[in-house]
């Protein structure tokens, strides 16, 4: 894309540096974690044990 916008044939490295430098950009992976995943149920699914001991 960049040569296509400016004529300028630049290496993998050379866009990183200058998206990294220039324009403060970092490195950003996705976290794993299922579409499905729901937290209410997580939290109360780790309470169970606590409940279940009880005496």
């Amino acid at each position: 894309m960049v040569e296509r916008v400016t004529g300028v044939v630049l290496s993998r490295a050379s866009v990183w540096r200058l998206l990294a430098s220039r324009l403060g950009w970092s490195l950003q992976r996705p976290e794993r974690r299922a579409v499905q995943r729901d937290e209410s149920e997580i939290a109360r699914a780790h309470k169970w044990p606590r409940i279940k001991k009880g005496r």
